[in-house]
């Protein structure tokens, strides 16, 4: 993973502003249509490296499209996406090279049930990244043993809780040494004692200075390790702030009203 100076209380303080300085990630007039249906209207948001963002909003918002467009799962239908500087919305980009940096955790955890979960952990890495066998496996053990997994490397998928396998997935996406972290609804499917072990390791992320963008509806979560918050209704950002400015101080009577119903 890039070295990443981990966030001080002050960096995380002044982070809660979208004017950012040569940003991590820069969403330009993102537009985005199935059909008739308009599902992200001119989304204009810079992340800055090192900073966590929460996403939050009603179903059929556009949360999870804006993410999947982050990484070209969807093709934006206007606007523009720059990663790094560069832009991955331009015509021939290596989709390939760009999911290298951009790892990405989804509500379902995705893995092989064939495979161990050192094995589902190794098989991009041997994939995508040609490493050795060797080294795959070193690269495996270490994700395992950051997600709290390393008594669990050679378990099937199917002995693993829930939980388990999506911490999993998070070493799976971190052995290709992203320099972004994308998370949708990445506990959303756990039950709630489950819950935590996965949120965990996405605070240790955090702390360690990971770009995060995390759509989630765990309120705490948002609050404690957010530097920004992000929220979206109807494919437009309505409101964003600190954690402290978006849940104490609402501007938007929609976000009043959301939050109202969740917290």
């Amino acid at each position: 993973m890039a070295d990443t100076p981990q966030k001080t209380a002050e960096s995380r303080a002044d982070a809660g502003t979208s004017s950012v300085t040569d940003p991590m990630i820069s969403i330009q007039h993102l537009s985005k249509h199935f059909g008739e249906l308009e599902v992200l209207r001119d989304v204009n948001i810079d992340i800055a490296r090192g900073e966590v963002v929460v996403v939050l909003g009603p179903s059929g918002s556009g949360k999870s499209t804006m993410l999947r467009c982050i990484n070209l799962l969807e093709q934006p239908t206007g606007g523009k996406i720059f990663i790094e500087g560069e832009e991955i919305t331009a015509p021939k980009v290596n989709v390939d090279r760009l999911r290298e940096r951009v790892g990405m955790v989804f509500q379902q955890f995705n893995l092989f049930p064939h495979l161990s979960a050192k094995k589902n952990v190794m098989l991009a890495q041997r994939k995508v990244l040609k490493r050795s066998a060797a080294e795959a496996e070193r690269v495996a053990l270490e994700n395992l043993a950051r997600v709290g997994l390393a008594d669990r490397a050679d378990y099937m998928p199917s002995q693993l809780s829930g939980g388990q396998q999506q911490r999993v997935a998070i070493a799976r996406a971190l052995a290709m040494d992203p320099h972004v972290m994308l998370f949708d609804e990445a506990t959303s499917a756990l039950d709630p004692e489950l819950v935590r072990g996965v949120l965990d390791v996405m605070r240790g992320l955090a702390e360690g200075g990971m770009t995060m963008v995390v759509v989630t509806h765990e309120m705490g979560f948002a609050r404690e390790v957010a530097d920004r918050v992000i929220f979206m209704e109807e494919g437009y950002v309505v409101e964003e702030g600190t954690p402290e400015e978006v849940f104490d101080h609402p501007k938007s009577d929609r976000t009043k009203d959301f939050l109202g119903h969740i917290q």
